[in-house]
């Protein structure tokens, strides 16, 4: 309560440096009289006296007069004196100042820097203090550090938890040492990636989890009223893994804290956790079970109680130690079988302890009112011989009945199993190929070894896709409609129900099956399981919230949420992908319908490559396999494998090119572009371009000013090399990763590339279609002559 009063009173009697003084431009300072605060007022940071006369730098929330402290700059190396001094100087160096202390370093430019008067610092409305520099319009160029990336014992929106794979930066809140002390305490709360979910641990003692995020709205061990307002996310990538969460109303004072006792509280104060009653032997509200002392029961419990025990008949020790918060305390009374209550050792303070030992403190008298100690309570222990009797007994019946009941649903189930073996036999023998080779029977044993593959049931698809509901529907494919669905677990998945119509048939089918199963990959789309009922086929996928690139792409209101570094973040993305499967995959893999509709975006705007209905396998050594069954989609195919029948890894090297230009672009390549009185597909239109040395000219009006000149101009320079005419002339994915990462221009300078001149094809509308559902390409083509001719 001590605390709470000072900060009103610090909020009131501070000098406030208000809305458009809410930033620290190079030479200003801040002293322990004055607080800088954001542009609407709702955060102001200063120096902070807490008692015992040390000082912190420290950023309070001042929502609705909501005043508390939600970060803390110095909480390692308190101040004296209140002679603490926030300053950035004339090179860029944000940094604590105090006398007769060493300054404190909470930002500096790198030595090569040069033009450090655009670096400001700024205290934004949301809580987040930022070092930033700006562009010489004014606008934000880059945020080079910030408050949100250290956090203490508070948790903002927008605030992470996780880690930074790159920086090893670890965020995670940790606890006060005591209430009016802001040393870090033993409590730590954490996000733990594997598991998706949060821990605490008391020092290394993990003593609390959350359970699992379930759909990304609630935590399984967090009561559901504190959690209906917020907005949770979780991050997973090579670069960082971290969980936050967001609220709807930012101008609600919203926040976790991290108590010294170990309690977790959010909006309105609701408990998130209470790892303060985590005692061993319970597993309740999240609690973890780990090994006991042998005198300490189940039931056993500290409670709080006013007033300073008198002891006569009780030895008491003290623990000085600083570093001790309460809950430390807690923890090694609980560990001595002696002691029966503890209390701070120093009041001012609130650190160190002092314990009770010997006789219970149960009904001692008070000697001093105002102060605080805690009281072990053991569970009441009962004895009677007649009565363990009578429980023995009970429980002896129980596991009769249990063991009975068992057995019988051991029978039954063993019953239930035979009767769907013989019908997933009865559906699955119209599965094998004509030639009577391995059937989804034999994929299905191999898929057991070492693949996360599950064969789902067709009332099981049913029902997570509500009776595969056009609500449901995502889309139409070239082999049949796309549906969300929810599987009982609350994962969503995509179900991808082939047409009894569709070109793909039983080989197609077998084909995908086997090829993703095989690959593990974050650019590829993640096959969960299969579906096969009577004439039904069905691949269950992982689901992509944001669908697909073309959805975004060729749209002229949602491609401007694409800006260039999500482009650019694509386009890198793509090409590992592909590496990958060209290289570093068990299986070398040819994709052969690489397009816009066939990338999916997770919920990070992510690409995952998708639809292996098409692709071959090749052997380490094969480079080049004719074919005279030609598939694909027009405007991505490569000249030798329409003229010719002839693929390799430098037809999706093509494909790669001509995506890569669409991306830069937002146009599809068999738009029409009128250049000279002739009509240009994108690629002869690119062509046209860069002859003319105004190349960027081809880039997206969208973009407006978030793309990097260089990167634009290389990515289309890259593309042009992708789609030359001769497949010897085109770059392996290797070099054109290697040309995406390197700073420096590529060497080689593009040359004329294949299909120049577009064809009339006619308004064609927004959407892609595959070959063989085209009304323009209705026969299947079996030789290469034919499709020339066309």
């Amino acid at each position: 309560m001590l605390v709470f009063t000072y900060l009103w009173l610090w909020t009131s009697s501070c000098i406030q440096v208000k809305a458009a003084n809410h930033t620290l431009k190079p030479g200003d300072s801040l002293n322990g009289t004055n607080q800088l605060c954001s542009e609407n007022g709702y955060y102001c940071i200063g120096f902070v006296e807490q008692l015992g006369g040390l000082s912190y730098l420290t950023i309070i929330s001042n929502i609705k007069n909501n005043t508390w402290e939600v970060w803390i700059a110095n909480r390692n190396e308190p101040i004296f004196n209140n002679s603490g001094l926030l300053s950035l100087d004339q090179s860029g160096v944000l940094k604590i100042e105090s006398q007769g202390g060493k300054p404190i370093i909470l930002y500096s430019p790198p030595p090569q820097s040069t033009n450090n008067n655009s670096i400001l610092a700024t205290l934004l409305d949301i809580g987040n203090f930022v070092v930033q520099q700006l562009h010489p319009n004014g606008s934000t160029k880059s945020v080079l550090w910030q408050s949100f990336d250290y956090p203490t014992d508070c948790l903002l929106p927008g605030m992470k938890l996780g880690v930074n794979h790159k920086t090893g930066q670890n965020w995670s809140l940790v606890s006060w040492v005591s209430e009016s002390f802001p040393g870090p305490g033993s409590f730590r709360l954490e996000w733990e990636p594997r598991e998706h979910e949060l821990i605490m641990r008391r020092q290394e003692q993990v003593i609390w989890k959350s359970g699992k995020l379930i759909n990304n709205r609630f935590f399984e061990h967090i009561p559901e009223e504190s959690q209906h307002i917020y907005q949770y996310n979780q991050v997973s990538n090579d670069d960082e893994d971290y969980f936050t969460f967001t609220t709807p109303n930012t101008k609600e004072p919203t926040k976790w804290a991290l108590f010294e006792t170990g309690e977790l509280t959010g909006s309105e104060g609701k408990e998130i956790a209470g790892a303060d009653m985590c005692y061993g032997y319970n597993n309740d509200r999240g609690c973890q079970k780990w090994k006991i002392p042998t005198c300490r029961n189940p039931g056993d419990v500290f409670e709080s109680r006013e007033g300073y025990p008198n002891t006569f008949g009780n030895d008491t020790s003290i623990e000085p130690n600083k570093s001790y918060g309460i809950g430390d305390c807690q923890a090694s009374c609980w560990s001595k079988c002696s002691c029966v209550g503890f209390k701070s050792y120093d009041d001012s303070g609130g650190t160190g302890c002092i314990f009770f030992f010997g006789k219970t403190l149960d009904g001692v008298t008070l000697v001093s009112v105002g102060q605080k100690f805690n009281m072990l309570v053991p569970k009441p222990q009962h004895k009677g011989t007649n009565k363990w009797i009578w429980i023995g007994a009970a429980i002896a019946t129980f596991l009769l009945i249990i063991c009975s009941a068992i057995l019988c649903l051991a029978i039954m189930k063993r019953k239930y199993m035979l009767k769907d073996k013989r019908r997933m036999e009865t559906e699955t023998q119209g599965l094998a190929d004509s030639d009577g080779s391995t059937g989804v029977k034999d994929l299905e044993d191999n898929f057991s070894k070492g693949h996360d593959f599950k064969v789902f049931s067709y009332a099981s698809v049913k029902e997570a896709t509500t009776n595969f509901s056009s609500k449901n529907q995502l889309g139409e494919g070239g082999f049949g409609p796309v549906y969300k669905g929810v599987l009982p677990t609350g994962r969503e998945v995509a179900v991808k129900r082939l047409a009894k119509t569709s070109g793909q048939g039983t080989v197609e089918f077998k084909n995908e099956l086997m090829l993703i199963c095989e690959l593990q990959h974050m650019n590829l789309v993640k096959l969960l399981g299969c579906c096969i009922h009577g004439q039904e086929r069905m691949l269950i996928y992982e689901y992509m919230p944001n669908k697909s690139l073309d959805f975004f792409l060729f749209d002229d209101t949602r491609s401007k949420l694409l800006d260039w570094q999500k482009r650019f973040n694509i386009i890198e993305g793509l090409s590992h992908g592909l590496l990958y499967l060209h290289k570093y995959s068990r299986l070398k893999i040819i994709h052969r319908d690489l397009k816009a509709s066939n990338i999916l975006l997770d919920e990070n705007m992510n690409p995952k490559i998708s639809d292996f209905g098409m692709a071959r396998i090749f052997t380490q050594h094969q480079t080049i396999v004719n074919t005279n069954k030609i598939v694909g989609t027009y405007g991505y195919m490569s000249p030798e494998y329409v003229m010719e029948g002839s693929f390799s890894t430098k037809s999706d090297v093509y494909s790669y090119g001509v995506l890569l230009l669409e991306i830069v672009s937002g146009r599809m390549n068999n738009s029409s572009c009128d250049a000279a009185d002739q009509l240009l597909n994108l690629v002869g239109h690119a062509w046209e371009l860069w002859n003319d040395g105004v190349c960027l000219e081809l880039m997206d009006p969208s973009l407006n000013d978030t793309f990097v000149l260089e990167e634009v101009h290389k990515c289309i320079h890259i593309g042009l090399l992708c789609v030359e005419h001769y497949a010897k002339d085109r770059p392996d994915m290797s070099d054109i990763i290697s040309m995406l990462t390197n700073k420096t221009a590529p060497v080689t300078m593009p040359r004329r590339p294949a299909f120049y001149v577009g064809r009339q094809m006619g308004e064609r509308g927004r959407s892609s279609k595959s070959i063989e559902s085209n009304t323009f390409y209705t026969k299947e083509i079996s030789d290469s002559s034919e499709l020339e001719s066309r």
